[in-house]
Formats: C-alpha cells, sequence, structure tokens
C-alpha cells in the first residue's frame, strides 16, 4: 500500500496573522489537516470551531487546536507566529529582543515534536527571529527559515502591474534583504509582460522612469506602516503568502521564492539572515540563486545585511 503523505500543517500563534495564515490553508486546500497551538485556551478553542463551521465550504481539512503544544506532534510544517505585534510607528527591528528569545526557547520545543518538521517562521522581526532560531537548533539543511521577503515581492509586483495596467501574474520581480525597511527592489531584473521594466514603454514613453521606480519602491517598503496605522496589523496578504509558501513545501513543487535563509557566500553575504530568490521544494529552503545584480542593488543588498547583523550583534546573536 502507498504510505500517505504527511500534509499535517502547525501553526503557532492564533493572533490576527495565525488566525489569517489558517484561513488561507483552508479555504485554499493547502493541508491536509490544520493544528492549531496558542496559550490562550480559550481563543484558540473559538478560532477551531469557526474554522471547523465552515467546513462544508471548503476542501477537507481536520482542524485541530489547543493550549498544549503537543497538538503540533507529527507535523510535516510548523508555522511560527506566535511574539509581540507591531505598533504603529514601530519598526520590525524593535520589536527583536522579546521575539527572538521567544524563537530561541520554543524552536526546540517543536522539534521535539516534528523532529523532521519544515520550521516556517512569520514572526517578525523575522530574518533576526530566524537567525535566532537557526542557532538554537540543528535542524536539518533547509528546515528552518523565514517568509522573507514573499509579501513583499508580491506587494511589488502589484504596484508593477497596477501602473502597467495588466495582470499581476505578468510581472516577474524581486524584493530582497531584509523584510524592512533596509529592502532591496531589484529593478534590473524586473519583467513586465517578458519586457524589461526599463524598456516597457505606453506610446513610446517609458512607464517606469525614475521617479515611478522611486515611488513604487518607497510605497512598498511602507505599506505595512500604512496598513498597521489603518487596522493595527497587517494579516490577510501575509496569510495568503504563508500558504503559498506552505504549498510549495508539501507540493515539492521548486518554486522559486525570496525566503529568509541563513547566508553562505552568495553575493559575498554570510552569517545573516535575510532573502534572496530561494528553490523551496519538500526538502524546504534549497539552493540560493545568484540573480544578476546592478552595482547600486549589491550595495543596497550589502548595506542591508549589515543593518540585520548590527541587529543580531546588539542581541549578542
Amino acid at each position: 500500500m502507498p504510505v500517505e503523505q504527511n500534509s499535517k500543517v502547525s501553526i503557532v500563534g492564533m493572533g490576527s496573522v495565525g488566525t489569517a495564515i489558517a484561513y488561507a490553508c483552508l479555504i485554499r486546500g493547502s493541508a491536509g489537516s490544520l493544528a492549531l497551538f496558542d496559550i490562550d485556551t480559550a481563543k484558540v478553542r473559538a478560532e477551531v470551531l469557526d474554522l471547523n463551521h465552515g467546513s462544508q465550504f471548503v476542501p477537507h481539512c481536520r482542524i485541530s487546536g489547543s493550549d498544549d503544544i503537543g497538538v503540533t506532534a507529527r507535523s510535516a510544517i510548523v508555522v511560527v507566529t506566535a511574539g509581540a505585534k507591531q505598533k504603529p510607528g514601530q519598526s520590525r527591528l524593535e520589536l527583536a529582543a522579546s521575539n527572538v528569545e521567544m524563537a530561541r526557547s520554543l524552536t526546540p520545543q517543536l522539534l521535539e515534536y516534528s523532529p523532521d518538521a519544515v520550521v516556517l517562521f512569520v514572526t517578525n522581526p523575522v530574518d533576526v527571529v530566524t537567525f535566532a532560531a537557526a542557532q538554537a537548533v540543528d535542524a536539518a539543511p533547509g528546515h528552518l527559515f523565514g517568509s522573507g521577503t514573499v509579501l513583499d515581492s508580491s506587494r511589488f509586483r502589484f504596484l508593477i502591474a497596477e501602473r502597467a495596467d495588466l495582470a499581476v501574474g505578468n510581472v516577474h520581480g524581486f524584493i530582497v534583504g531584509e523584510h524592512g525597511d533596509s529592502e532591496i527592489p531589484l529593478w534590473s531584473s524586473v519583467s513586465v509582460g517578458g519586457v524589461p521594466a526599463h524598456r516597457f514603454l505606453r506610446d513610446g514613453v517609458p512607464v517606469f522612469d525614475d521617479a515611478a521606480r522611486s515611488r513604487i519602491s518607497s510605497e512598498v517598503v511602507n505599506a505595512a506602516y500604512e496598513i498597521i496605522a489603518g487596522k493595527g496589523a497587517t494579516n490577510l496578504a501575509i496569510g495568503l503568502s504563508t500558504a503559498r509558501i506552505i504549498e510549495a513545501i508539501l507540493g515539492d513543487q521548486h518554486r522559486v521564492l525570496p525566503v529568509s535563509t541563513v547566508q553562505s557566500g552568495v553575493h559575498g553575504i554570510s552569517g545573516v539572515a535575510l532573502s534572496l530568490p530561494t528553490v523551496v521544494s519538500a526538502r524546504g529552503a534549497g539552493e540560493v540563486l545568484e540573480v544578476p545584480l546592478s552595482e547600486a542593488e549589491v550595495q543596497g543588498l550589502r548595506a542591508s545585511a549589515s543593518a540585520l547583523r548590527n541587529a543580531q550583534d546588539s542581541l549578542g546573536l
């Protein structure tokens, strides 16, 4: 008899982000089963009930939850969203101290219950948290990484598509580096309907001139601050983007996504976790692709790495 693939996904932390991830996974059919963990007993029970009550309308998925971390046992993927959330006007790096300590203490427990799991961090500041977690355990290669700039890249593509008046699926481009203020848009490799962005014209006029590129880049960096100011948290898009990462793992899709991993030499960067285009498959985060960069992009990426390294050093990592 064929062995049934493990498609259990556990989500740690049932705040606005964890709940959005669970909901996105449910309606997209991303996982065979979902296990929700939160220390708030009433909250996690309420979320399990609410999701289960919609089970008639979505692909089949077993949903359980508990305030006992044992509910995550034997997971294929564990998604960590727990920790303090970003407040209006607060940078992601300012969240670092408490969330780093959480990651260092929680990750060994999660791997004790699911030693073969891929652990995906969404908690901010995701790069520093991912680095701290990687230091705390001896995980299999590629089995511990962060959601990185997958959402930032989606924001980037959306804004480019909006200006070009095209469907977002026709746009390809990445944000790399920190998931935060020092992130870098790779304009040199953006393509719009197969046309390099700098050659994309309308009535003979460049659509993505210096002013347009600067404005779009700024909007990507500041998007989270605007959303947090307006509704208190970013959650829906990160729910969808995390579900997409989960599908790439469970489906062994070899999808290139800008996830955050501890770097080991690409573009001369090592000893810091940040995002670069990375092959994501059933083995987790695999090969990091060395996408050609302009000189300005190389300098920006190294500056982003330096900012993250300084944050790590300040936390004793």
